[in-house]
C-alpha cells in the first residue's frame, strides 16, 4: 500500500473543517492522551497516528474522507477503543477519525419501536434511555458501560442476551454511511420489511470500518421484559457445564442469558470486585442462567424445569438470586472476567465459536492443546451461544514463545473450531490480530468475493487498511 504522508496543508483542511481545538497532534495534547488514539484492548498493540480528528457530524466526515482519498492518505475509523481485535489501530499511521462527539439519541419513536442514534452513543446509555420509555435493546457486550454502538454495529457485537435475542445485526433497520469516496448514503428504509435491491444494511455491520463510517443508525426495538430470574450454577466437571447448555434448550427452554465461567474465571472476578463468592474445592466450573419475561410466575416454572435438566448432572448448591443487588453482583462478575485477566496477567483472548452441541468438544480441545504446548488458558464465555472465550494466560512463558511460539497451537484451536463447524470469531472480529487465521475458516473463493467488494467500496484502499485480509 503506498499511501501519501500527510501534509501540513492537509492538517490546516482539517482544522478547517472540524476546528483547531479537534485536530490532534503528538504535539499538541498529553502524551498519555494521545497514545490512547493509538491502542484499543488488544493485548499491548501500539500504533501511533499522525493526526486524531474528532468531527462533531456526518458532513464532517464526509468531507474528511473526501480529502484522504483524493490525497491517498489512510484513514482508520475509531469508536471507545474497548475491542479486542486490533480493528481500530491505525497500523499504517495517517489519519484517525474519533467518532466520541457523534453521540447524540436523535429520536426515540416509541410508536414504531424505533431509535435512531449516532455511533458515538454508549451502549447502556442507549439501553437506560429506552428503558426508561419501556422498551428494550437487547445487546449486551460486556464493555456495555464504555463501548459504543458505532464499535458494536462494526463487529456485529453480541453479549450474553444473544442467546434469546440476537446480535447487533438483528436491531439494524437502516444506516446512514460515509463511504470511503466521501460520498453519504442511506442503505436501505426505516421498515421492517425491505426487499428493494442488495442488503447494503447487513453488508455494513460486521464489516469492521473497511466499507464505510456509520454516522446514523435506525434501531429496532422491542417491549422491555419486566420480569427475570437469575440462578449461579456450580458444576464438579467442567465438561458436564458445557453439555447442559444444549440440554437445557433441548427441554424447551430458552434462557435470556447462559454464561460459562471455568472456576479460575469466577474466581479471579470475584476477587478483582472484591465481592465475596464461596467456591467448594470440588467445583470447577458454573453456568449463570437468566431467565425474563413478563410473567413471574411463568419464570418460575421454567426454572423448575431447568432444575429438572440439572438433576442429570454432577452439581453442587445452586443460588437462586433472590434480589436485585445480587443479581448485579452476579453480573459484574461475570461482566469483568476480562478486566480481571487483564489484572492478573498477560494474555491472548481468542474468540471461538461452535455449534453449542459441540461446545464441550471444543473446551476439552482447548485444554488438550493448552497441555501440548504448555500454556495456561482461562475460559469464559456465551454458552448458550457455543460462544467459548479462551484467555491464553502468558504466565513465564518467553518472548519467542509468547510472539512465535503460540501461532501453531491458535491455528489448531482454530481448526479444530471449523472441524465442529464453527469459525474463529463470533463477535470480536478479525481486525488484525486475526487476519493470519482467515484462512482457516474461509476458503480463497470467499476472501477473493471479500476484496472485491472491498475494491468496489475503496478503490484507493485508505479506509482501515492492513486489516481482515
Amino acid at each position: 500500500m503506498n499511501f501519501q504522508p500527510l501534509t501540513p496543508e492537509l492538517v490546516a483542511a482539517f482544522e478547517q473543517i472540524v476546528g483547531q481545538h479537534h485536530v490532534l497532534t503528538a504535539q499538541g495534547v498529553e502524551a498519555d492522551v494521545y497514545a490512547d488514539y493509538g491502542r484499543d484492548h488488544t493485548e499491548d498493540l501500539h500504533y501511533a497516528p499522525d493526526v486524531v480528528l474528532r468531527p462533531a457530524n456526518a458532513e464532517e466526515i464526509s468531507q474528511i474522507v473526501r480529502l484522504c482519498h483524493e490525497h491517498h492518505v489512510p484513514v482508520t475509523p475509531r469508536g471507545a477503543g474497548t475491542g479486542l481485535s486490533g480493528g481500530a489501530l491505525p497500523v499504517h499511521n495517517g489519519v484517525v477519525i474519533s467518532t466520541e462527539r457523534l453521540n447524540k439519541i436523535i429520536e426515540i419513536d416509541e410508536r414504531n419501536l424505533q431509535a435512531t442514534v449516532e455511533p458515538g452513543v454508549i451502549n447502556q446509555v442507549f439501553q437506560e434511555a429506552v428503558q426508561a420509555k419501556g422498551l428494550f435493546y437487547p445487546p449486551d457486550p460486556a464493555s456495555k458501560g464504555s463501548c459504543t454502538l458505532g464499535g458494536n454495529l462494526a463487529h456485529s457485537s453480541g453479549g450474553p442476551k444473544a442467546v434469546k435475542y440476537g446480535t447487533t445485526r438483528d436491531y439494524v433497520l437502516n444506516l446512514q454511511v460515509v463511504l470511503p469516496t466521501g460520498d453519504l448514503i442511506w442503505t436501505a428504509a426505516n421498515t421492517l420489511k425491505n426487499s428493494t435491491g442488495y442488503n447494503l444494511t447487513q453488508l455494513m455491520v460486521g464489516s469492521e470500518g473497511t466499507l464505510g463510517i456509520i454516522t446514523k443508525v435506525v434501531f429496532r426495538l422491542l417491549p422491555y421484559p419486566q420480569q427475570n430470574v437469575l440462578m449461579l450454577v456450580p458444576f464438579r466437571q467442567i465438561e458436564q457445564a458445557a453439555e447442559a447448555v444444549s440440554a437445557v434448550f433441548r427441554a424447551g427452554i430458552i434462557p435470556s442469558g447462559m454464561e460459562f465461567m471455568e472456576r479460575e474465571a469466577i474466581a479471579w472476578s470475584s476477587d478483582y470486585l472484591q465481592i465475596p463468592l464461596t467456591l467448594p474445592e470440588d467445583i470447577h466450573a458454573h453456568l449463570l442462567i437468566e431467565l425474563d419475561g413478563q410473567d413471574l410466575d411463568e419464570l418460575y416454572k421454567e426454572a423448575e424445569q431447568v432444575y429438572d435438566v440439572l438433576g442429570h448432572y454432577d452439581v453442587g448448591e445452586v443460588l437462586l438470586a433472590d434480589n436485585a443487588t445480587q443479581k448485579d453482583e452476579l453480573w459484574r462478575i461475570r461482566r469483568n472476567i476480562g478486566n480481571s485477566v487483564r489484572y492478573n496477567s498477560v494474555y491472548k483472548e481468542e474468540d471461538t465459536v461452535v455449534p453449542r452441541a459441540e461446545l464441550p468438544v471444543l473446551l476439552k480441545g482447548v485444554k488438550e492443546i493448552g497441555a501440548r504446548y504448555g500454556f495456561k488458558s482461562v475460559c469464559y464465555g456465551h454458552a448458550g451461544d457455543g460462544n467459548l472465550h479462551v484467555n491464553i494466560i502468558r504466565g513465564d512463558l518467553n518472548d519467542e514463545q509468547w510472539n512465535v511460539g503460540l501461532r501453531q497451537p491458535i491455528s489448531e484451536i482454530f481448526e479444530l473450531c471449523v472441524k465442529l463447524g464453527g469459525t474463529i470469531s463470533g463477535e470480536h472480529g478479525i481486525g488484525l490480530v486475526q487476519k493470519g487465521y482467515i484462512g482457516i475458516a474461509l476458503p480463497e473463493a470467499n476472501l477473493d468475493i471479500m476484496r472485491g467488494i472491498k475494491r468496489v467500496f475503496d478503490p484507493a484502499g485508505i479506509l482501515n487498511p492492513g486489516k481482515i485480509f
